[in-house]
This record gives structure tokens, sequence and C-alpha cells, in this order.
């Protein structure tokens, strides 16, 4: 049903787009979405025109996109935010909307192109980042894990169900002891000496995205010295040997839930484990999706920074009845803010086009996610700056914009891992030890 729903969406959109591409032959005229374009107007939320590098499809898909999350998210976040309640249902919008593993193809998943599932993250985190987490924690690392890396088996059993929200997933790597640095991780597996063809797992993992609702868990854990992905089913674990209990008081990220995940022996069946990877090629694949999509998010929290600072900044008065945005600094901040804004998406289409050539490298992943959430947090800073006071009130967004884009820039790989990476890319030369 949910794909339904987004490919009703994308042809009517396409109809849309043939007649509008008849008319531009006709009349000469550049249209799109019936509104009239000219090379000599400038824009100020599509200053390079970013809108004329997509297709047709992945333009509907934003716009559908961004109709869900102005109507469906945005009612609701500030009370979410306050009382840090996720609602679980979230995920079944979404996945009735058709966002859930988007990029698959196949297993009930939609099968858009990669610069399609980006434009949706920018619609989501452009409401909020907390959101947006939990939608690439469920797209990106669990069901992205388990159609990369699982049996067949495990894919036709979980993703059809995954993708319509109906099961929840997390992502497992982090532990209390090892953020950066998952190879040392103390999370263990063995074989059950009781029972044949079973592993039990033992450990400890923490800052898990929606870990306390989760129906199944995505667990790596070390096999024999050697780093392994599992998949863990709630319900096929005994009294007493999971617990998944939430993080409370979290000063950023309160849309979302967030937990940890504790393992005491919990059993896991020998077909459950990812059988063809091993070491940390396996997480560090899921990650780059997500971080990815990361890239992409923030541009759209960005986004929504600076359309509500403008909107501030032409309607507060002050000094002689002066609009605030008469003034050279408060346009020098949306300048700033609007340029590396339109460069970080430019740079996001590029590698999603990259992606779905497979030409893409890791390291351009750490690239724009560390330039776009190092950027979207210093220019949200910066833009909070133009509501003084004001800006400590959570009905003018942007102060829960400031602390979401702190997490972003620290999560799946703080922005210094990234320059590591990127350095040791550019001189051959490793810094991590």
């Amino acid at each position: 049903m949910h794909i339904n729903m987004l490919r009703i969406a994308i042809r009517s959109h396409l109809r849309l787009a043939s007649n509008l591409r008849q008319n531009r032959h006709r009349s000469g005229n550049q249209l799109l979405r019936g509104q009239f374009r000219s090379a000599s107007t400038f824009d100020y939320k599509d200053p390079l025109l970013l809108r004329n590098l997509l297709e047709d499809e992945e333009i509907a898909i934003a716009e559908t996109a961004q109709e869900y999350s102005s109507q469906k998210l945005l009612p609701r976040v500030l009370a979410a935010y306050r009382d840090e309640d996720f609602d679980k249902n979230i995920l079944k919008e979404m996945g009735e909307a058709g966002f859930l593993g988007a990029t698959i193809t196949g297993y009930g998943c939609a099968g858009v192109s990669d610069v399609a599932m980006g434009l949706i993250t920018r619609e989501v985190e452009r409401v909020d980042s907390g959101y947006r987490s939990a939608l690439s924690v469920q797209s990106s690392l669990s069901m992205g894990a388990i159609h990369d890396f699982g049996t067949e088996e495990l894919k036709e059993q979980f993703l059809p169900e995954m993708a319509r929200g109906a099961i929840v997933g997390c992502f497992g790597l982090t532990e209390p002891n090892h953020g950066s640095d998952p190879g040392s991780m103390e999370t263990i597996a063995r074989v059950d000496p009781n029972r044949e063809g079973m592993y039990l797992l033992s450990g400890s993992k923490t800052w898990i995205t929606n870990s306390p609702i989760a129906d199944v868990l995505i667990v790596w854990a070390k096999l024999d010295g050697k780093i392994r992905g599992f998949l863990v089913e709630r319900s096929r674990c005994p009294p007493g040997t999971l617990e998944t209990p939430a993080i409370k008081n979290k000063t950023g990220l309160r849309a979302s839930i967030t937990g940890m995940v504790h393992m005491d022996n919990v059993p896991v069946p020998k077909e459950f484990m990812f059988p063809d990877v091993e070491g940390l090629r396996g997480p560090f694949a899921c990650l780059n999706n997500a971080r990815y999509g990361i890239a992409w998010g923030t541009m759209g929290a960005l986004e929504d920074c600076i359309e509500r600072a403008r909107e501030y900044a032409l309607s507060r008065k002050q000094f002689k009845g002066n609009p605030l945005a008469k003034y050279q600094l408060i346009q020098k901040k949306l300048a700033d803010a609007v340029t590396d804004a339109t460069f970080g998406l430019l740079a996001c289409v590029q590698v999603g086009r990259l992606k779905g050539q497979g030409l893409i490298v890791p390291e351009m992943i750490s690239m724009i996610k560390r330039q776009n959430c190092d950027r979207s947090l210093v220019h949200a800073r910066c833009l909070q700056e133009i509501f003084g006071g004001n800006a400590v009130a959570d009905e003018y967004h942007i102060g829960r914009h400031v602390a979401n884009l702190f997490v972003a820039q620290t999560y799946e790989g703080q922005s210094d891992i990234h320059s590591l990476i990127l350095g040791r890319a550019i001189t051959g030369v490793q810094a991590f030890c």
C-alpha cells in the first residue's frame, strides 16, 4: 500500500511535468511547476537552481516528503521535543508514505534513487533531526544491514514488515567504553554449549536510536576475536537476557528515542548471523549510507533556520522602526548561511549520483558529512543571534535545531574523526594510533 501511495504521487507529478515540458516547448519560457523561472531572477531558496539537476521523479518524491513533513511532523514536534516523546506510529506513517528503506528494490520497498532518498531526509530534518534519525536508523542501518549482509530468508522475513514500519529496528555498534573506536568493542558472541546451532551474546551498547522500541536489533559482536553481525529478535529473548532502557534528559534529539542495549547470554540462532561479512567492513558500510543521509538532512535543518531567521529579521523592528533585515550584519549572516547551504546540497547531489553509479568511495561521504554537519551547526548558531533573547523560546524553533545539529555533528563519526579519514586519504599516513 505504501509503495502505491508514493508511486501515485510520482505519476501525478510526471503527468504535470510532461504538460509543463510541452508548454515550455510551445512558449519558449522556462516553466517549473507552473512558475516562471528566469536565469536573471535570484531565488534565495534555490540560488543555483539545484532543482534543474533533479529528475522529475525525484522532484515528486521531494514534494511528497515536504507535504508529509509539514502536515504530519511539524504540528507535533514541539510537544514531542518538550516531553521527550517519540510516537512509534511515525514510523508506520513513514512506511505508508514509502520512505522506509526507499532505495531498496523489492521486499516491499520503493526502489528510488540515492538522490531521492537524500531529498526525503532533507525534508524530514527540516522539521527535526530526531525524526530524520529515526528514519535513518530504520532504513540505512537496520534494513540496510539486513539487505546487504543477511540471507535471503532474513530479507524475506523482515524487510517487508520493516518497510511498513510494523517492525522497528535499531543498530547496536557504539559501546559505553568505545565510541570512535568500535574495533575495541567488548560485546562478545560465543557458541551455546547446550544448544546446537545457537549463539549467546553478552555485552552493552549505548546511544542507540530506537532501541527501547525496537523489535529487531542489529548487534555487532566479537566471535572468536572477529567482529560479526547478528540479528536479535526481541520476541525470542528469554526474560532477563535483554534490556533496552531509554536514555532520558537529553539536551538534543529529544523528539527521537534513544537507549541502551544490555545483553546477558541473549540467544541468537545461527541463521540469524550475517554469513559473509566480518570485521568493521559491515558496520562501516551501513554507517556510510546513514552518513550520506545526515549530510542531506543537516542542510534541511539549516534551510529551516535560514527561513525562520529571515522572517524574523523582516518582521522585527528596531532602531527607529527599521526591520532587522535592513542592517548589514544581519544580511551577512543570511548570505553566509545561504551560500554554505547551497554548496552543501550541490555536493550531496553529486555524491548521490556517484553512489548510484557505483563510483562512491568512503572518503566522499566523510567529506560531505563533516562539511555539512560543521557548517550547519556554525550557521544555525550564528542565525540564532538574530533572535536575541527570543532564541531561547522553543516556539521560535531555532534553539532546537542548534541543539540537534550538535548531536548530528557528533554521531556516526564526529567531525574530527572524518578529518582523520580524509587526512589519511590525502597523505597515506594513518593518524588514528
